[in-house]
């Protein structure tokens, strides 16, 4: 028959079940309205209802107590399991962020120590949403954000040269080795970044400005390896104040060399962005405190 097909079954209403299902839990139809802060008239015809829906009778109805028929048993244990899956469901779904994931780019240099404060302490917060972190060089995670591959991107960029949530500047320094210096040796040996790494040219156009030759004797993408290149003894580097460990230096101006402060952080995310990666921003800004230019 037509009225058996599965795309032609009626569905249950949740609100008939629980109607039902108060009902045998209170015994008569009186009590189980009030519990329901309904009529007993509007609760019965909640039961008639169902009672056509399904084809049978549910409910014996007798003087003083309502019992459920054998039918009626049968409903009540599927009505008692489709409630609690929508009370589970209800819970799941609660704070709108089940299932969702925040997908994050890095620099090497942040990954780790206060970003991480930041990011467990956000964890805490929204223990249902997971936190997908990428770390790169700052070209490869703007491209990755423009992409739409990253819902949240900090960069390294030449100052003002894309519009960003926020920026501020990149408070860089130039080390050296603390057993082995190397700021001394002609030509000035340079550890660097491969070709289109930021600070590699500021580095190259600050030795050429002191009238001194330079070589590149060491090239690394990783961040630890420029660390301990420098550290070894393999050359000087200009790298952020957060990666100087106690096995550098730092050159004052006593070296000649000059201050760099032609690199800014940007903090990138769009403007539709959901409300949790916004949430997000705001904790990674607040490491920087107030915005830079």
């Amino acid at each position: 028959m037509k009225g058996n097909a599965k795309g032609h079954r009626p569905l249950f209403d949740l609100d008939l079940l629980k109607a039902i299902v108060m009902v045998a839990d209170c015994g008569t139809f009186t009590a189980a309205a009030a519990r329901l802060h309904s009529t007993q008239s509007t609760v019965s015809q909640k039961v008639q209802r169902l009672e056509e829906m399904a084809g049978h009778k549910l409910l014996e109805r007798g003087s003083r107590e309502v019992r459920p028929t054998d039918a009626g048993e049968t409903l009540l244990g599927y009505a008692r399991r489709m409630l609690a899956l929508n009370d589970e469901m209800l819970e799941s779904l609660a704070g709108e962020t089940v299932g969702l994931t925040v997908r994050l780019g890095l620099p090497e240099d942040f990954v780790g120590g206060q970003t991480t404060h930041v990011l467990a302490e956000f964890n805490r917060k929204h223990p249902q949403i997971k936190l997908e972190v990428t770390s790169g060089f700052s070209r490869d995670l703007a491209s990755g954000y423009d992409r739409g591959d990253l819902d949240i991107a900090l960069v390294k960029q030449r100052r003002n040269s894309r519009e960003a949530v926020a920026s501020w500047p990149e408070q860089l320094r130039w080390i050296d080795s603390a057993k082995n210096p190397s700021i001394d040796l002609d030509p000035v040996p340079l550890v660097a970044f491969p070709p289109r790494g930021l600070y590699r040219d500021d580095m190259t156009n600050a030795i050429e400005g002191l009238g001194r030759r330079w070589r590149m004797s060491f090239i690394s993408s990783s961040l630890s390896g420029i660390q301990a290149a420098v550290a070894d003894g393999l050359g000087i580097s200009l790298l952020p104040l957060r990666a100087v460990t106690a096995e550098h230096t730092v050159l004052t101006r006593k070296s000649g060399l000059p201050p760099v402060e032609t690199v800014d952080i940007a903090l990138l995310h769009r403007p539709t962005a959901d409300k949790v990666v916004k949430e997000l921003a705001q904790a990674l800004s607040r490491m920087f405190g107030k915005p830079g230019r």
